[in-house]
């Protein structure tokens, strides 16, 4: 699969600029922030001929605001209701712009839709851009992904596949930049990447074959970004952090697609989290990948 490398590095860093560069902080508390946030992404899939819904629910008492695109699969085929979704948080804790956190994720998953507005699979292709993912909303029914999980469930979606962007912009290639999780067993501890210049693609264990079927797709948009494929048991905590765990509190197949944040990145959730931080053509490399991945999923 060719997608031009250049332009996706150009428009993520365009991406990343506006969303932690010019807006800056996202959280409910700041509703000027959350406004232009919520305008940005919509005015960039309208772009590219989508037709974007609001998903709004209460978080803790304030209006929060999920944004969703679709593109149905091929008309009167059999899978055409099966869902593979796509989805990336968008708002920070108060103390960052949150650059890698997650308009890293933001930027990836506005490039991969970009990429393939024009294909139609035999699934259907769902983009989510989650709300309220940081706390005070982590980890509870307040949360953007839960809620639109929950929804999904109620009304009997087919989701086969939810592939979650948390952070995903920055790399090290210095050996010892990468830490393992104090779950993992320590005799499991050498055969764990030391670096940190991989893409971590990490399942629970209902997820095993979305892991598998991930990997496959992911190698055919990309050879030079180094993917480390997993699926854990979910008393392993750190693979719970993000949106994937509302989708498998609903008995969704999901998987954590992620630079393995605070396991690597020494700027999560600090003033430094910047956009001058990332690694924008690693971020392309990843673009083309899990693009490569979703058409994959589709087919």
């Amino acid at each position: 699969m060719s997608f031009d490398r250049c332009q996706i590095e150009t428009n993520l860093r365009l991406h990343v600029d506006r969303l932690a560069g010019l807006i800056g902080p996202r959280y409910l508390a700041k509703p000027a922030s959350i406004a232009a946030t919520i305008g940005y992404i919509e005015d960039q899939w309208s772009a590219m001929n989508f037709a974007v819904d609001r998903e709004t629910f209460d978080a803790l008492g304030d209006q929060a605001t999920n944004l969703v695109v679709q593109r149905t699969g091929r008309v009167g085929h059999r899978r055409s209701e099966e869902i593979v979704l796509l989805g990336a948080h968008y708002d920070t804790v108060l103390t960052t712009p949150g650059a890698d956190d997650n308009a890293s994720a933001i930027a990836v998953m506005l490039e991969v839709s970009r990429l393939l507005r024009e294909y139609t699979g035999q699934r259907t292709a769902r983009y989510v851009a989650f709300a309220c993912e940081e706390p005070p909303y982590f980890n509870l029914d307040s949360m953007g992904s839960q809620y639109h999980a929950r929804r999904s469930r109620l009304r009997g979606d087919k989701i086969v596949g939810m592939l979650c962007l948390e952070m995903v912009g920055y790399f090290c290639n210095e050996h010892g930049s990468q830490k393992i999780p104090p779950a993992i067993p320590k005799w499991l501890h050498p055969l764990l990447p030391k670096r940190g210049n991989f893409l971590a693609a990490v399942g629970n264990l209902m997820s095993w074959k979305l892991v598998w079927q991930f990997r496959r797709g992911f190698k055919q948009g990309t050879r030079s970004m180094p993917l480390f494929s997993i699926a854990l048991p979910e008393i392993v905590n750190e693979i719970r952090l993000s949106d994937n765990s509302s989708f498998w509190d609903q008995n969704y197949p999901a998987l954590m697609l992620t630079d393995t944040s605070f396991l690597r990145n020494p700027n999560y959730h600090q003033e430094t989290d910047t956009p001058d931080t990332l690694d924008y053509a690693q971020m392309a490399e990843v673009t083309r990948g899990v693009a490569a991945a979703i058409k994959f999923l589709l087919r």
